[in-house]
């Protein structure tokens, strides 16, 4: 019996490990709204609003699909006095099944302040802690030794990132997971396996162009890579309309594509949302995936806001 009960955690544990290991969306939260908040993808664009910003993001990930991935982030930041500097950090939460990846970092920006816009060079470090709770995984031949099993796992983590901005324009490259912890292990016939955090990297950049009286275009790209994973480019088209209303639309180049709204009310509150739609063959059994975003501006430092913000 307690041989059963180890092999059938070990291949549950090497299941998780394989989900983890071919899915970006896996090991770091997919968001179909990052660009209102780029600090979860780059620890550069801290205080990058010019003023005390913070942002709320619950993501629902194939409606429907049983163990779909359910997350949830909070992120603030802020530039200093001392305007070459800015801080933020973010919290998230990212369940898939009866795996639970949850998260703090702390982030820091140091800002050269340029003729048309600011460079700024940015690192965020904190800790990561991985779940998994047998007792909801269903099985057929259901046995009370199998509930009370349980792994979790800390890791440090650490990210770094440049980013590129001005009224009109953004670029930026970053890296996340940078230290490729090791975070689960399988001991099998043929050995011990390990799994690690997988490196990330990104690049990202966005225009506003000016294209009628008060309507502003802004088309934007986020390009991911990670090792042993194919490219996933995001490539969005959105418009501002009235200073007060962003509309738009996302391809993904895993067959998905992505509706979404910004509304801005007043000058300190946004309120987002997202619909995503899969081409692939997992439209067959989900409805979709929801994206709700909250976000707060807040002139802690009596800077004068800037309204509308493109980025």
């Amino acid at each position: 019996m307690v041989k059963k009960i180890k092999t059938m955690k070990r291949l549950i544990i090497a299941f998780s490990m394989f989900l983890a290991l071919n899915s970006m969306a896996q090991q770091d939260a997919l968001f179909s709204q990052y660009m209102f908040n780029k600090l979860l993808v780059n620890p550069a664009y801290a205080g990058s609003r010019e003023v005390f910003s913070a942002d709320l993001i619950s993501r629902y990930q194939w409606v429907g699909f049983d163990g779909a991935p359910k997350t949830l982030s909070l992120s603030m930041h802020s530039p200093l006095k001392n305007e070459h500097m800015a801080l933020g950090c973010y919290v998230y939460s990212d369940k898939i099944g009866a795996t639970l990846d949850q998260g703090i970092q702390a982030a820091y920006a140091y800002r050269i302040i340029l003729p048309k816009g600011k460079l700024s060079f940015g690192v965020s470090a904190g800790l990561k802690n991985f779940d998994i709770d047998f007792s909801k995984v269903h099985v057929e031949d259901p046995d009370y030794f199998f509930y009370g099993l349980e792994e979790k796992k800390r890791v440090f983590d650490a990210n770094a990132g440049i980013y590129y901005y001005s009224n009109h324009m953004y670029a930026g490259i970053s890296s996340k997971q940078l230290l490729e912890n090791e975070y689960a292990l399988v001991e099998t016939s043929d050995g011990t396996a390990y799994s690690r955090l997988s490196r990330h990297f990104y690049g990202m950049a966005g225009v506003a162009i000016p294209v009628a009286d008060r309507v502003i275009f802004r088309p934007s790209t986020l390009i991911k890579f990670v090792k042993n994973a194919p490219w996933q480019i995001d490539l969005n088209a959105s418009f501002l309309i009235n200073d007060v209303l962003w509309i738009g639309a996302t391809y993904r180049t895993d067959n998905t594509i992505a509706a979404m709204t910004e509304f801005l009310v007043g000058k300190n509150l946004r309120i987002g949302y997202s619909y995503d739609y899969n081409f692939n063959p997992l439209r067959n059994y989900n409805s979709g995936s929801h994206e709700i975003r909250l976000g707060v501006d807040f002139d802690l430092l009596r800077i004068r806001m800037l309204t509308p913000r493109y980025f």
